[in-house]
């Protein structure tokens, strides 16, 4: 059987860097996007999917426990009020503006 997405308006602002998003102040740990941080990850290292640097990321708590966010992938706001990031090529393929 094949289903389709329900038709829902979401909101979606891009994220580039630490107080970017609105709701974020632009000083200080943002309230929606937080500054990366992992004990396990050194913030000098490179992410293996964008190859840009672990301390210019940022971190969302989910619903799921929490994404890292990289440069450009775009935040979006869902049904419920929780925040996912999306990687551009898939906002892309899945949304356009209403």
């Amino acid at each position: 059987m094949k289903y389709r997405k329900k038709l829902v308006v979401v909101e979606a602002d891009q994220w580039f860097k630490n107080g970017d998003h609105p709701l974020d102040g632009s000083e200080g740990e943002g309230v929606v996007v937080r500054y990366f941080r992992h004990p396990q990850v050194n913030g000098a290292s490179l992410h293996p999917k964008c190859g840009m640097k672990f301390h210019i990321h940022g971190w969302i708590d989910t619903l799921e426990s929490g994404h890292c966010v990289c440069p450009g992938d775009w935040i979006i706001t869902e049904v419920k009020g929780e925040y996912y990031p999306c990687k551009p090529d898939i906002f892309k393929a899945t949304y356009e503006p209403a």
